[in-house]
């Protein structure tokens, strides 16, 4: 289209463009006669363009709009269509995204600690900063701080907790005088902030102080096993459905549960654990970060052998992996509910591996290791 075409022709065109995709879209649902109609006016609106005289085009313009007005009526409410068009194929997308690329999954328990956190409680006994500086932590650092006190005496008569979207965890700390809505888990309060039923405040006392340090946040990469198997030492993700040593555990109403270990344990190789120290096949495990958790350094504590787990209990007791499987280890080994208690993970079970921490940024974000 030339840079001195007047206006005219170039809306024509335009027009016509667009009445030549409107009829694609609508050609399954119009009749034969309908079809021929709207092909015959863009044609007599592309004729009119060649001639290039104003009067004719705008003649085909308008009887084109006419035409098209009768048999393709406007939809009703169209931007709201529109809108709603967008949303539905967003959310496709979306859930396409996470069920065969990146699937974004939430740090639940520290049995991976210190490479990867859940959720922990942080008491204190220093006030909270100003509203700004929570407001930076939480974006942040995934920090939400809690400030509580006791108004008179009080007994805490039960815990009571609810999750909105899927994602804010929330408290309701019912007690004899009141009821207390606080953003945090169950568990956090009662572990870390000494927060259960039965237990009595006086007034003025710290209910609870301190803050509520989010778990990481990560991306699940679901394609790589596409094309290779699971490698040792890998972080991996996977469904506990038929783990029964699991199941047995859960509320069922809760349905499968993902977990997040590290692949410790390939089909077919035998383990031991000597504390600190992790063996494959009778060598100690030679991976960077089975040697990272070996060191007892910079958080980490080494392996350990269980007394109450079923497996590898004893420096002596090895345990040989079987076809289809593996055996998951958490990196916080003293505290890691995992394949010593539970067994195998079956090959079907495997979702991806773990793979990036996209929130907080702390100094564990970035890639898994």
């Amino acid at each position: 289209m030339g840079l001195f075409t007047p206006r005219f022709l170039k809306d024509a065109r335009l027009l016509s463009e667009g009445a030549s995709k409107t009829l694609h879209l609508y050609r399954d649902l119009l009749s034969q006669a309908e079809i021929l109609k709207l092909q015959g006016l863009i044609g007599a609106l592309d004729a009119a363009i060649s001639l290039k005289k104003r009067g004719s085009v705008e003649r085909a313009v308008t009887e084109l709009e006419s035409g098209f007005g009768r048999i393709i009526p406007a939809r009703p409410h169209p931007v709201w269509s529109e809108n709603i068009e967008a949303i539905v194929v967003a959310v496709a997308l979306a859930v396409g995204f996470q069920a065969y690329f990146l699937k974004p999954f939430k740090i639940p328990t520290g049995s991976m600690q210190p490479t990867l956190y859940g959720m922990t409680g942080h008491p204190s006994d220093t006030p909270p900063p100003n509203p700004i500086t929570r407001a930076i932590d939480f974006v942040q650092l995934g920090r939400t701080h809690l400030d509580l006190v006791a108004s008179r005496e009080e007994q805490v008569l039960g815990l009571n907790e609810r999750t909105s979207l899927n994602f804010f965890t929330f408290t309701e700390i019912v007690t004899s005088s009141g009821r207390h809505s606080v953003f945090s888990p169950r568990d956090v309060l009662m572990r870390d902030f000494g927060v259960r039923p039965g237990r009595v405040y006086s007034p003025g006392e710290t209910i609870v102080r301190g803050y509520v340090q989010a778990g990481d946040q990560v991306f699940v990469d679901r394609m790589t096993y596409q094309f290779r198997d699971p490698a040792s030492a890998d972080v991996f993700v996977f469904k506990t459905t038929g783990i029964r040593g699991i199941e047995m555990n859960l509320d069922p109403a809760l349905g499968s549960q993902f977990y997040i270990k590290r692949l410790a344990g390939m089909p077919g190789q035998a383990l031991r654990i000597s504390a600190p120290e992790l063996f494959l096949d009778s060598k100690v495990a030679p991976n960077a970060p089975f040697r990272c958790v070996m060191s007892c350094k910079n958080g980490y504590r080494g392996y350990s052998n269980p007394a109450a787990a079923q497996y590898l209990t004893t420096p002596e007791e090895t345990f040989t992996v079987p076809p289809h499987a593996y055996f998951a280890l958490g990196d916080n080994s003293y505290n890691s509910s995992d394949s010593r208690y539970w067994g195998i993970v079956p090959e079907r079970n495997v979702i991806g591996r773990g793979f990036f921490v996209y929130w907080p940024f702390s100094d564990r974000w970035g890639f898994i290791r």
